[in-house]
Formats: structure tokens, sequence, C-alpha cells
């Protein structure tokens, strides 16, 4: 069963990016938006990213150098 969900109260500004998006995909607002929420429900949030990180770090109980981390960066830059 399909759920309806209201949201009241969006600035005219966001509403009219929202609405040039859906059109630069050749969506409606709503095909656009049910997309975007399956696309962010689909991934974990940002919270449950980091605490799987640091639960693999410790069950591997690995260390990188800062300074190893920023000269692999700055490699890659050349």
């Amino acid at each position: 069963m399909a759920i309806q969900i209201t949201i009241r109260d969006v600035p005219e500004q966001v509403r009219d990016e929202l609405a040039a998006r859906a059109a630069l995909q050749g969506k409606s607002m709503q095909e656009y938006l049910r997309a975007e929420l399956e696309r962010m429900a689909a991934r974990p949030s940002l919270e449950a990213w980091l605490e799987q990180v640091r639960r693999r770090k410790r069950a591997t109980q690995s260390r990188v150098a800062p300074r190893r981390i920023l000269r692999a960066r700055d490699a890659d830059r050349r």
C-alpha cells in the first residue's frame, strides 16, 4: 500500500529548484521526489556509516598515519 507524505511550508525557491531538476530529467515533481527519497533511504545515514567504519577499524586494529594519508592524497593530485 502506497503512503502519502505531505510537506508544508516549503520555501518557493526550494520548490522552484526541485521543479527545475525534475524537468531536466523529464520527470514530474512527484516522480523526481519519489526517486530521490528512494535513493536516500537506500543509503545508510552518515551516523550509521561512521559506526560501521569504526567497528571495522576496531576489528582490524589498523592505523594509518595522517602524514601517509595526506601524501597519498597529494600524489593523486599530480
